[in-house]
């Protein structure tokens, strides 16, 4: 068995990192903000801070239920059976992992992680609440507390777009997978062109005012959908796992490109 502390990443991700601290007053966006890196990490935190309790009820008013259907996709795509290992990256209140933790039984294992602490509390509790007792990691993305070649599966649902580094976290994922594992990242992403102005409006004009009236926070939704724009497109995400090393990348566009799951394997 392995302890969290023994866990380095490769030398490849220890390059990506060092260059993140030689470099650390670089500035990113948040939104269609520009903000130094280290702004980014507390403005992220103090979204999901405010959303938490409302959390999944907002995700099914926003999507009207369908965020259920593209996550039970990403799990029918993942080929995690009895036994396997998955690591749930960024997994907020746990729909993956608990989905995950019935598939696998007793002799596999699911990691619940996310990087805020609010947001991985309600997982945690709710997963126990439905009598599934899953070991639950604060942790960053971009440096996994967890050794190489461990997991079968690792899958992160609407939490890469928040990352600053999005190349270092998905080089940490592959890092964690065993030969033959793979990544699904489930995601916003470039919808049909045909339908941008009307789901411009819905995202601009609608879904802050659900957030109000639901979170009482518009301005959390209103940073959601314009992080949505920020976020690579379908080729562009492909482009970067690829990059990382991960090989026979591929997407689904689900709900028109709204969102899509991309697969990639390392071997």
């Amino acid at each position: 068995m392995w302890t969290a502390q023994h866990a380095q990443p490769t030398a490849a991700v220890a390059d990506i990192i060092n260059t993140m601290d030689d470099n650390n007053q670089h500035t990113t966006h948040f939104g269609y903000e520009t903000v130094e890196e280290s702004v980014k990490a507390r403005r992220v935190a103090d979204v999901f801070d405010s959303v938490a309790n409302r959390y999944d009820l907002m995700n099914d008013v926003m999507s009207g239920g369908l965020h259920r259907l593209w996550k039970a996709f990403t799990i029918q795509r993942s080929g995690v059976r009895e036994g396997s290992r998955v690591l749930d990256v960024a997994g907020g209140t746990g729909d993956l992992s608990l989905a995950f933790a019935r598939k696998v039984g007793r002799s596999g294992q699911v990691w619940l992680t996310d990087i805020n602490n609010a947001m991985l509390t309600r997982g945690r509790d709710r997963l126990c609440d439905k009598g599934f007792m899953l070991p639950a990691v604060q942790c960053d993305a971009e440096k996994l507390p967890f050794p190489d070649d461990w997991f079968d599966c690792v899958t992160v649902a609407f939490g890469l777009r928040n990352m600053t580094h999005k190349e270092a976290a998905l080089a940490e994922m592959r890092r964690v997978l065993r030969p033959g594992g793979r990544l699904l990242v489930l995601e916003f992403s470039k919808v049909w062109k045909p339908l941008a102005p009307a789901y411009d409006f819905y995202s601009f004009q609608v879904i802050p005012r659900l957030g109000k009236l639901i979170t009482n926070d518009s301005d959390s939704y209103r940073y959601l959908s314009e992080s949505i724009r920020m976020h690579p497109s379908q080729e562009e995400l492909a482009s970067m796992m690829e990059s990382v090393g991960l090989e026979r990348v591929e997407y689904f566009n689900l709900a028109l490109g709204v969102v899509a799951l991309h697969r990639g394997f390392k071997f």
